[in-house]
């Protein structure tokens, strides 16, 4: 007989609830519309890191969206305000601890705000979700540049660092390499992210502390404008923002030139195709967006089910979510 019961229980149901109230009242408090956009689309992320869902309607191919972010940014071409939406999105990803293929995600866009300004409003909102009705409890933020975090953990500076070097830490540390990483140059963002999961967050970010990572290098921008650091070093303009170990968000100062874009979504499908995955077709809506103008804006997308898991203490995203994807 089949399990029908949803895997949690009321009082998760009603915390749900209020996270999501309480995150409505933060953006209305704000000024900042709440919008919806479509779940399907023609096309489909070209990151080498996120696979998209395909379906089929009236015979024709369509996409399920990783994330609502193209959708976004075109309303944000045409009426330049501030808007946010929670949304379901879809990845074709690993099931486990922290992964469901179907989740909840936070996102929204402010026009004006640059990357560091986006991170003040981020904390805003997490400490007033995390505190909220908790008297007993007390948040810890921190933030801290990519490069000092490597340097501070492996003494290696990840801008500077070649493939090689990375290989001979990782050797040095007792990490283990997985299969298929060479010490080429082409794998050296694959690396360094490898290292920093394994190596550098474990240390960095603190059991039961809310982390900002920073100022990625320029080769890991994704949709985040490339600008000169407090050093003068070309940096990716994003953040990423850590509860202990465990990644909540993503944010960028958004790409605005759409010729730039539609290099990294052709860089991305030659790295996708040099992987054997199939090549997505690009989202020609979006660039016609940039192309007729966006705001300067940053943008941060924030999964909810993990934020729901640091909200109630729960260890697997499972506990969080109704119906994963094996009781659905």
């Amino acid at each position: 007989m089949a399990d029908w019961q949803a895997g949690t229980d009321l009082n998760m149901l009603q915390l749900r609830a209020r996270m999501l109230s309480d995150i409505r009242a933060f953006f209305a408090e704000r000024d900042v519309l709440e919008v919806e956009t479509p779940v399907l689309s023609r096309y489909a992320t070209t990151d080498l890191h996120l696979d998209s869902m395909r379906c089929h309607v009236g015979g024709r191919r369509y996409f399920l969206n990783t994330s609502p972010e193209y959708a976004m940014k075109r309303l944000l071409a045409q009426h330049k305000l501030p808007i946010y939406q929670v949304s379901r999105v879809f990845r074709d990803d690993e099931i486990g601890q922290y992964h469901n293929p179907e989740f909840s995600l936070l996102e929204w866009y402010r026009p004006g705000l640059d990357d560091v300004m986006l991170m003040d409003e981020v904390e805003a909102l997490v400490k007033r979700l995390y505190l909220r009705d908790d008297g007993r409890r007390t948040v810890s933020v921190q933030r801290i540049s990519y490069h000092d975090a490597f340097v501070k953990v492996l003494g290696a500076d990840p801008h500077e660092v070649t493939a090689h070097q990375c290989y001979g830490l990782a050797v040095e540390r007792g990490i283990d390499i997985p299969r298929g990483m060479s010490k080429s140059e082409s794998d050296r963002d694959a690396w360094l992210d490898w290292l920093l999961t394994q190596a550098v967050m474990p240390l960095v970010s603190a059991t039961h502390v809310f982390t900002f990572l920073y100022d990625y290098p320029a080769t890991q921008a994704a949709l985040a404008a490339i600008a000169p650091n407090g050093a003068g070093r070309e940096v990716a303009k994003r953040f990423e923002l850590f509860f202990g170990e465990l990644e909540l968000a993503n944010g960028f100062l958004e790409l605005t030139d759409a010729d730039e874009q539609r290099r990294r979504f052709e860089r991305d499908n030659r790295l996708r195709q040099a992987a054997g995955k199939e090549a997505m077709p690009v989202d020609e809506y979006l660039l016609d967006a940039l192309a007729h103008g966006m705001p300067s804006s940053a943008g941060v997308a924030l999964g909810l089910d993990r934020l729901l898991m640091v909200l109630s203490d729960s260890e697997s995203i499972d506990k969080v979510i109704g119906f994963t994807v094996d009781n659905a």
